[in-house]
């Protein structure tokens, strides 16, 4: 009879989970993120103090931003190692669903945990219990089903030798990366079951790398030999892939000139000459003019999104084939491309060593001159004693830069003006544009620092995004993880607002002054930051601002600098058309122009090849 050990069944899943391996020989599940509550605190809560420094538990101060900075250190690993979230039943488990979706847009491995209802059905319903009356089997964790590339409900404790196998298979699939939810019945937690040693015996896991298939390579390879202006789409699955150094190869051995989305940027160093920025609704006038020439777009590693696209006006050349390398064929097969599914890496070689010594004509540079002359005007220091603008910011960011600087953002402004202005270094930026989620920046930036202890962190975040979450600053202070936050403070939701009048509509509900209030609030943001232990300081001007940031780089907590900035401009430059619906019947004059010019913009459209 093989040996068995008597657990329970929250700790046959931390002790499992602290020996799945990654190659380098690292735990795969590096911690595991934890607020508990009555689903969680009793079974799970035990299994994880049990288990001590095997697999490390941090307590964190809200459910959904513990996640995101879980998914943030994931995103910095480069999707190679991942964390887990545990919470309670009821609002603690649905406080994660908007991290699961942020996790699933943008492909990323994360362990969420959530407490379910008695398997038992002893209490029910039991505290915090959603019941739908006409389906027993639901608890508040089938909310999760949509976004996890993985759903379980753990009701017997047998379930967990095919469960938590199949959660690390999704989280190491390169195709299938994405969320996983083991909804953890709470009775079941505490139940002890006999368990085949040798389910806990160390494991490694693989993240395989996709051969491309021969009659799709070869027709990949006859097209790109028979463009003449192509150009190259660089997105997140570059960088996933570890593709950075294969795709600078193959770009300047066949001369063929590159943009990068907001996941890819930072793949190429902004130094390379035929790096020319971004492409579509946040790019750079260099990047929109060579995709708009180009007969050819090679996207590799990118869902061709929107924004990346300019609705599809950007790529609206008549006479242009569309060309998609990447791991999944649901994106690889988008807007009628013609597909390659593989690995990044592993597909630039292949493609090259098919193109041999093929080399397009020297591509027009020029346009990245000028782009950068632009570039520098708009992030000069204002010459007015006003408060500066988004992209003076950043041109001050900029200038206190070094090469282990890396910027990140999520919503608002700044990540459009930070991808058309930003000069990124490899590895020196981290979006998360995907789901664009406001409240993920200082969660984010601490699980960056996390991370990568040695890069100096800047979370640029605007006055709407870090009211709605900030409290993981107090966990930074808490555990000495320093980062800067540099909040620029322009009363309100500044980008929408600008969104909302070029739509043709009245500013209205948000900015402050726009809204139905009594007294428009004045927040003291440095007060707010340095009660939760960081470092906190107001700023007036930018050259007050270049010196905070120096400063900040001795501290061994987070340091928040506070800047007001002006709500009427974005970056300023670049950009390119977004379709946002706008009404067809209005009243006012600005709203009917602004209609005729978005009927103007749908014709431009060229939504397949």
């Amino acid at each position: 009879m093989s040996e068995t050990i008597r657990l329970t069944a929250a700790q046959a899943m931390m002790r499992w989970l602290s020996v799945q391996m990654t190659e380098e020989g690292e735990r795969f599940i590096e911690a595991v993120w934890a607020i508990f509550g009555h689903g969680n605190v009793a079974g799970i809560g035990e299994a994880l103090h049990g288990i001590g420094d095997a697999l490390p538990t941090l307590r964190g101060q809200n459910e959904q931003t513990m996640a995101h900075a879980a998914i943030a250190w994931a995103k910095t690993k480069k999707r190679r190692r991942a964390m887990a979230v545990t919470s309670s039943i009821g609002p603690g488990a649905t406080n994660m669903v908007t991290a699961a979706a942020l996790a699933h847009v943008n492909r990323l491995p994360l362990l969420l945990i959530p407490g379910d209802v008695f398997a038992s059905r002893r209490p029910d319903p039991v505290l915090q219990q959603i019941e739908d009356f006409g389906d027993g089997t639901v608890s508040a964790n089938d909310c999760f089903r949509p976004v996890s590339r993985y759903f379980d409900r753990i009701s017997r404790p047998e379930h967990l030798l095919t469960a938590l196998p199949r959660a690390m298979q999704v989280m190491t699939d390169p195709a299938n990366c994405g969320p996983v939810t083991l909804a953890f019945c709470q009775d079941v937690q505490a139940e002890a079951w006999d368990w085949p040693a040798a389910f806990f015996a160390p494991r490694v896991w693989r993240i395989r790398r996709p051969e491309p298939d021969a009659a799709e390579l070869a027709e990949i390879v006859a097209l790109i030999r028979k463009a003449e202006r192509p150009v190259i789409v660089s997105g997140g699955g570059v960088i996933y892939s570890g593709a950075e150094a294969a795709l600078l190869d193959f770009a300047r051995r066949h001369r063929i000139p590159l943009v990068e989305t907001q996941a890819g940027k930072g793949a190429v160093d902004w130094r390379e000459e035929l790096n020319l920025g971004s492409p579509g609704v946040t790019g750079t006038d260099a990047g929109n003019a060579a995709c708009a020439r180009a007969d050819l777009i090679i996207g590799v590693g990118t869902r061709f999104q929107d924004f990346t696209t300019g609705s599809w006006a950007a790529f609206a050349n008549p006479g242009r084939r569309l060309v998609s390398i990447n791991l999944t064929g649901y994106d690889a097969a988008k807007h009628g491309a013609v597909p390659l599914v593989a690995d990044a890496r592993v597909a630039l070689e292949r493609i090259g060593a098919a193109l041999g010594a093929h080399r397009f004509a020297e591509p027009d540079l020029r346009p990245r001159a000028d782009w950068f002359a632009l570039a520098d005007k708009a992030m000069a220091a204002p010459n007015h004693d006003g408060p500066p603008s988004d992209a003076q910011v950043i041109g001050a960011v900029q200038r206190v830069a070094g090469e282990n600087t890396v910027v990140m953002c999520a919503a608002g402004t700044m990540p459009g003006a930070l991808q058309v202005l930003w000069r990124a270094t490899p590895g020196g930026y981290h979006m998360e544009y995907g789901y664009s989620c406001m409240g993920y920046e200082v969660a984010g930036a601490l699980g960056i620092a996390m991370a990568r202890p040695k890069a100096e962190v800047v979370c640029m975040v605007g006055d709407g995004s870090y009211m709605m979450a900030n409290s993981e600053l107090a966990t930074a202070v808490m555990l000495k993880v320093p980062f800067t936050v540099v909040l620029t403070d322009n009363r309100g939701y500044g980008c929408i607002n600008r969104l909302q009048q070029e739509c043709g509509g009245e500013e209205f509900n948000n900015m402050y002054a726009s809204s139905n209030l009594v007294e428009e609030p004045q927040i003291d943001f440095v007060a707010h930051a340095a009660s939760m232990g960081a470092h906190a300081e107001k700023v007036s001007g930018i050259a007050a601002l270049e010196s905070a940031i120096r400063a900040a780089r001795g501290r061994d907590i987070p340091s928040v600098i506070v800047i007001d900035t002006e709500a009427l401009t974005g970056a300023g430059i670049g950009g390119g058309w977004w379709d946002v619906a706008v009404p067809e019947v209005g009243q006012s004059d600005r709203l009917r122009a602004a209609r005729k010019t978005y009927e103007t913009w749908l014709r431009k459209q060229r939504l397949v090849n």
